[in-house]
């Protein structure tokens, strides 16, 4: 192969022609260049000159132009112009300009613009906090060597290492090895670490729970998935309801005044010959006193004061126009895992399935509790343990010989004790089809365990199965009587014990509120059925499907996304993309989150909310964080935004009127 095809072939990766995450992995070498023995330090340093650092740009802008660009909008233009015909009236006898005027106008522009300025600089940097997330280490073959470099110095074709507790550095493909456990929850939302095989791809930003396995780099930087989820929020600019309602406050003093104007020039000098300096004057008193000069001023402090009230409420406003703009929110696009759910297994013991008849449900869970170890921290054993009245009872009475760690291939743990009694016991629990595979009656109970098992998975559960048997004394790891298998566990992610009445508070407020998860479908539908609030809800790919025009229910892609309870398996690109088409319909609308995965959609709602515990990157992306788990702190916040908003509205209409009133009898003055 030429030089020319081979930087053809990278250019074409570079520009994201080929879909790298899903050839086989024998293409994915070919098209990379590259093969299992790593790059060279010659073509990764010409790949690097090609893709760029493995990491994301900050945009550099000048504070002191920004704070500047507080001062270009209408109402500001107005104010100006008075400032400046303040200094303008000295005239042939001396008499000095008008500096009291001038002096008030500009210190209340600096106020102004000072308020906006700090608000939007404490908004922080969303791509910075972003970046936090990507590993600063990883250990590459170059050359032959195994080394630990920079991750920002790695490129497609790179062969990598990840085990126990690294960050995944780059958008990768997992080479031949045992399984991995990823944690992408920060990522994609999903309440569990996955389990990724040979061949499956792991994204930037992810960690690893569990096993160590080679793996070849296919996208770094803004190309990762990581890397476009930082691109949208970084190339969102969102202005804000407010923002707009003062420039059309503004841009209607402008219209009144220059009205206003024309009519007094007309009876000034045609009609009643007035001096130039005294048109002047009258002029300079229409402009002063037909702008609502304070207003700007006025409706800062009074948000101020209503954000101060929010946090004591728990709502701390990062952006204070954000209570203008909560108070005439309609929709609220809400992430599910640690938001409407307590992100947290828990097992329904009222689902619980018994499969022995010498065994109930409370002993079932006894059993597989004494088949997990906390000290692992492993969400499920975690979960299993916590159900218990008292966690020591899972080792309580018993003395412990052997323990078997769970292991991909074997997809279950085991414990052999010795009971009160002296027995032998072993018990197992893990995935219903390897436990099924040690029971003695098998073939009798397979169907009832593969429909209890669908059943549970078309409602969102994941099944646990248990089993036991007795073991010869002193054969604590070789086969001993048969396993009885004893039931079916149903795992969960519940709902926060206030999210039902949250929603329904909501809706009796107007405000509709939509699920969007990065869970599966089945899942999704199962909280909403538990919360109340609908199981009308699609699959991302009903969203960006290949044509965008129609969706899976014949519906177009907006009127499905307004009808919609919720979506789910979303990507930040679906999440965005929900948002975007929402304030097309002229919906305000507000977006919760707590992950990297919610920072895009977070920095284009019109109300961005990071929920308690909420990453770094999803707090700097949004303009209000809640300090309380849950939404229920968000109801309160509406009422109190809208409680506000009543005030500013009041007031406005209160400072437009009185530049009408001025307007006319000043106009009406000189006409008559």
């Amino acid at each position: 192969m030429g030089d020319d095809d081979r930087k053809a072939g990278l250019e074409a990766i570079n520009n994201e022609t080929v879909d790298l995450e899903r050839i086989p992995l024998e293409e994915v070498f070919q098209q990379l260049r590259c093969d299992k023995n790593g790059l060279t330090s010659e073509d990764a340093l010409e790949r690097l000159t090609l893709f760029g650092r493995n990491k994301l740009e900050e945009k550099k802008e000048s504070k002191f132009l920004k704070f500047l660009g507080f001062m270009w909008n209408p109402l500001s233009w107005v104010m100006e112009a008075a400032a400046i015909m303040a200094i303008a009236l000295s005239n042939g006898n001396g008499r000095p300009p008008d500096w009291q005027d001038f002096v008030g106008i500009i210190t209340l522009l600096v106020i102004n613009s000072t308020i906006s300025f700090i608000e939007e600089n404490n908004a922080g940097n969303a791509a910075a906090a972003l970046m936090a997330r990507l590993a600063p280490k990883a250990k590459v073959l170059r050359d032959n060597r195994w080394n630990e470099q920079d991750a920002s110095i790695l490129v497609p074709g790179d062969i990598i290492s990840i085990k126990l507790g690294d960050i995944v550095p780059a958008d990768a493909r997992l080479l031949d090895g045992d399984s991995l456990k990823i944690d992408q929850s920060a990522l994609t939302g999903e309440s569990l670490p996955v389990t990724k095989h040979p061949g499956d791809g792991v994204f930037s930003g992810s960690t690893c729970k569990q096993g160590e396995i080679e793996a070849v780099v296919i996208a770094t930087g803004v190309h990762t998935f990581f890397g476009k989820a930082a691109h949208l929020v970084d190339s969102t600019n969102q202005v804000g309801h407010f923002q707009k309602v003062l420039t059309s406050i503004g841009n209607f003093c402008i219209i009144s005044i220059a009205i206003g104007m024309v009519v007094e020039i007309i009876v000034m000098y045609p009609i009643q010959r007035r001096s130039y300096r005294a048109g002047i004057e009258n002029l300079l008193v229409l402009l002063i006193g037909g702008i609502p000069i304070a207003m700007p001023t006025v409706l800062s402090v009074t948000m101020a004061i209503g954000s101060h009230r929010l946090s004591q409420q728990g709502a701390i406003t990062k952006r204070m126009t954000a209570i203008e703009e909560m108070a005439g929110m309609d929709v609220l696009c809400s992430d599910k895992t640690g938001t409407l759910t307590l992100n947290k297994l828990s097992v329904d013991k009222n689902l619980v399935e018994c499969f022995c008849k010498t065994v109930d449900k409370e002993e079932i869970m006894l059993l597989a509790a004494r088949a997990s170890r906390i000290e692992n921290q492993d969400a499920i054993d975690a979960a299993i343990v916590g159900m218990l009245a008292d966690p020591k009872e899972a080792r309580a009475d018993i003395t412990e010989i052997h323990f078997l760690p769970f292991n991909p291939t074997d997809k279950r743990t085991a414990l052999t004790y010795i009971d009160r009694d002296g027995k032998w016991i072993r018990v197992s629990k893990g995935a219903p089809e390897q436990i099924l595979q040690l029971a003695h009656n098998k073939n009798e109970i397979a169907a009832r365990v593969h429909s209890i098992v669908d059943k549970f998975a078309e409602r969102g559960l994941r099944s646990l199965a248990v089993a036991k048997q007795e073991v010869p004394q002193g054969n604590k790891e070789s086969a001993g009587g048969p396993w009885v298998f004893c039931g079916l566990l149903p795992l969960f992610d519940p709902p926060r014990h206030d999210s039902a009445d949250t929603i329904r508070r909501a809706l009796n407020l107007g405000v509709n509120v939509k699920m969007i998860t990065g869970d599966h479908l089945a899942i999704a539908k199962e909280t909403g059925r538990r919360l109340g609030m609908g199981t009308n809800m699609y699959p991302s790919s009903s969203l960006l499907g290949e044509s965008k025009d129609t969706s899976i229910a014949g519906l177009p892609i907006d009127e499905l996304i307004e009808k919609a309870d919720g979506f789910a398996g979303v990507f930040p690109e679906h999440k965005y993309e929900i948002v975007k088409r929402l304030q097309a319909k002229k919906h305000i609308c507000g977006m919760t989150g707590d992950g990297v995965n919610d920072a895009p959609a977070l920095k284009k709602a019109d109300i961005g909310i990071a929920v308690a515990d909420a990453t770094d990157a999803a707090r700097s992306a949004s303009d209000i964080v809640l300090t309380e788990p849950g939404l229920s702190v968000i109801i309160s916040a509406v009422l109190t935004s809208r409680a506000i908003f009543q005030r500013m509205k009041n007031y406005t209409i209160y400072a437009v009127s009185i530049t009408i009133r001025i307007v006319v009898r000043w106009d009406t003055r000189f006409v008559l």
